[in-house]
Order: structure tokens, then C-alpha cells, then sequence
């Protein structure tokens, strides 16, 4: 399996644990992700991913009853169980780690959200597609990110905050700053621009510039 595919090993990997997954099915749900990454739930067919998957489209009904099943089975898990042990494990560890600068903190975070994306882009996609149409969700979400993420950070802004290395906004509003900032130009990189000839370590460090006139003490 390659980096690019680590999302479908951890996939199958959890699906062994319960029930597994036959060759077949693997097929399907790959060729799911490609098809609703590429063209998004609405405008992907069953009839196309079986061809994709090189199955009878009745195949795909004997595992997922409806198409929005099958959508679910994918993005489900991923959202419930791969970005919480699997697509924060590390994420977890760079929130919890000391950093003697608030640079220093963001750097990180952008380098590792960075490299998950890389590895992961065609499940982000289906992600990015499919979550303001669909409130389940929505909320799984919401749940993960006030859960695994908010907190955390919540905890690291607070600390630069009485370190008096960051300005004193509402917490949620430095991270909401923060997020846009750093998610933007992984988005603008990975999705819209990937061709573009940009020095990515230089982009970071003007990112981490450009978040830092916003956030540093006044003074």
C-alpha cells in the first residue's frame, strides 16, 4: 500500500477488527473515494464506481443498500475513528508537546497538517464535498474537533497568552485566525494551485509572519 493509500489500509485495518473486508469491497470503496473526490456524491453514480471497481453494479448493492450507505461506510469511519486515532495521533502530539515559541508551535502544526494532507487528499476532498450537505456530519465533526483539537489548543494559546508572547483575543478567536490562516494555504497548495512554482518552506514562514502581526502583544 502506498503513502497515498494509507487512509485505505487503516480503513481495511479497522474493518478487520470487526468484520472483513473482501477483495471485492476493497475494490469498491477505493474506487468510491476516487469517483467522489473527483466528481462529488451528487454527481457520482453506483454504475460508475462499479466500473471503476471492475464489479456488477449489483455487487455494490450487496455490501451498501443505497448509494449514500456507501458514501457514509467511507466517510463515517473516517470521520469518527481515522481522524481521531489515526489523523490526529500525530496532530496529538504536536499540540502537546512544550514550545518555547509561538513560531516555533505553528511551524509544526503546518508541517503536519501539511504532510497528512499530502498523504490523505482524495478522502479531504470527499470531506470538504460532502460535510455542509450532510448534518450526521456535521456533527461527528464538531464532536471530534471540539473534542480532540479545540481543547488543546485552547490550552496552548492560553499559555503564550500569560507567557505575554501572544496578544490577549478570546482564545477561540486566535485559534479561529490561526486555523484560517494555516488551512488556507495548505487548501490553495494541495487543491487549487499544485502545480504552482512556489518554495513551500518560504510560504510557510510568510504564513507564520502573517499570523504573527495579528497575534503578537501590542507594544
Amino acid at each position: 500500500m502506498s503513502e497515498v493509500d494509507e487512509w485505505l489500509a487503516e480503513l481495511i485495518k479497522m474493518n478487520d477488527d470487526a468484520e472483513k473486508m473482501t477483495h471485492k469491497q476493497i475494490k469498491i470503496v477505493q474506487a468510491a473515494v476516487e469517483v467522489f473526490s473527483s466528481k462529488g456524491f451528487a454527481g457520482s453514480s453506483t454504475s460508475e464506481i462499479a466500473q471503476k471497481a471492475g464489479v456488477a453494479e449489483g455487487t455494490i448493492f450487496r455490501h451498501y443498500k443505497t448509494k449514500k450507505e456507501l458514501l457514509l461506510s467511507i466517510v463515517a469511519p473516517i470521520m469518527t475513528r481515522l481522524i481521531t486515532p489515526f489523523a490526529l495521533k500525530d496532530f496529538v502530539k504536536v499540540l502537546e508537546a512544550d514550545y518555547p515559541e509561538v513560531e516555533d508551535f505553528l511551524r509544526a502544526v503546518i508541517h503536519n497538517r501539511m504532510n497528512f494532507a499530502q498523504k490523505n487528499l482524495s478522502v479531504i476532498k470527499i470531506l470538504l464535498h460532502e460535510i455542509p450537505f450532510h448534518p450526521e456530519l456535521q456533527q461527528q465533526f464538531k464532536e471530534i474537533v471540539a473534542k480532540q483539537v479545540l481543547l488543546r489548543a485552547t490550552k496552548i494559546v492560553k499559555h503564550f497568552q500569560v507567557q505575554g508572547k501572544m496578544i490577549e483575543l478570546p482564545t477561540e478567536t486566535a485559534i479561529r485566525f490561526i486555523a484560517s490562516s494555516a488551512i488556507g494555504l495548505i487548501l490553495i497548495r494541495l487543491l487549487f494551485l499544485p502545480e504552482a512554482d512556489w518554495n513551500d518552506e518560504q510560504e510557510i514562514e510568510y504564513t507564520i509572519d502573517f499570523i504573527m502581526h495579528g497575534l503578537a502583544p501590542r507594544g
